[in-house]
């Protein structure tokens, strides 16, 4: 069976519909569902236990330390891991999960399938050793083996990409990563404060992960393109408002013909 823990900040909305498609869908291949709270302040502790899943809060929000709790929380020797802001997709999305573990005992863990760059790489068949970045782990619709994060737990001292990190230590180990034919949507409109804070994280991980420097001419060249894209918008976005204008008072005085 499975452990699902869900990530979760303040998605009270889309906390509801990944619980009512997990107990209404995948009840049968489901165990338990644990929703890792970041002190959210809507209705998300209510609506969890509304669907009859745990609610556990954690304070000092990481990407690797949440990653570390989820796998603390669960029972299972098989975990996954969504977002609120992500939901199953494929109707065998869990069967397939259970399946490919079965097959292989050197199993660290699965990448599920719900971008353009997954299916890609899955039919190419680029594997997690060639590219850990975009063929291993995704904390969003990704399981992981929790006897072999026993042996290696997640990396809390990353800013982000706590499971790329893992990806590429675990493989260095002889484990396998692999892409998973089970579907799933990932869906989220962030405010401006969390684009920045992502922002902030990507920088960091990058460094620490990826070795990607920063210097001043990246940070000023960072500035006159943004400012530089931003006028641009602005003027090609008011340029078409103009257009639609100009054409709704031509549709105004010169309507088509009806047709019945």
């Amino acid at each position: 069976m499975i452990s699902v823990v869900i990530r979760n900040k303040n998605q009270d909305k889309a906390l509801t519909f990944l619980l009512k498609n997990l107990t209404e869908r995948y009840q049968s291949d489901i165990s338990e569902i644990i929703v890792i709270d970041n002190l959210s302040t809507d209705r998300s502790e209510e609506i969890t236990k509304q669907f009859g899943a745990r609610f556990v809060s954690i304070k000092n929000f990481s990407y690797g330390g949440s990653a570390n709790f989820a796998a603390k929380e669960a029972k299972n020797d098989i975990v996954v891991i969504f977002s609120a802001h992500s939901y199953p997709v494929s109707h065998d999305f869990f069967k397939l999960i259970i399946e490919k573990f079965k097959e292989r005992k050197d199993l660290a863990g699965l990448r599920c399938l719900h971008s353009p760059n997954d299916y890609r790489n899955f039919i190419n068949k680029v594997s997690s050793e060639t590219d850990p970045n975009r063929s291993g782990l995704i904390f969003s619709g990704s399981a992981f083996n929790r006897k072999v994060w026993e042996k290696y737990p997640f990396n809390e001292g990353v800013a982000t990409f706590e499971d790329k990190e893992w990806s590429k230590r675990v493989i260095k180990e002889g484990y396998k990563i692999e892409f998973v034919e089970s579907i799933f949507s990932y869906e989220i409109n962030r405010t401006k404060s969390q684009k920045f804070f992502r922002f902030k994280s990507d920088v960091v991980g990058n460094y620490q992960l990826w070795h990607q420097d920063l210097s001043l001419s990246n940070a000023f060249n960072g500035l006159i393109i943004g400012s530089f894209k931003l006028i641009k918008n602005f003027v090609v976005d008011f340029w078409y408002i103009v257009k639609r204008f100009v054409f709704s008072i031509k549709f105004v005085f010169n309507k088509p013909e009806k047709f019945d």
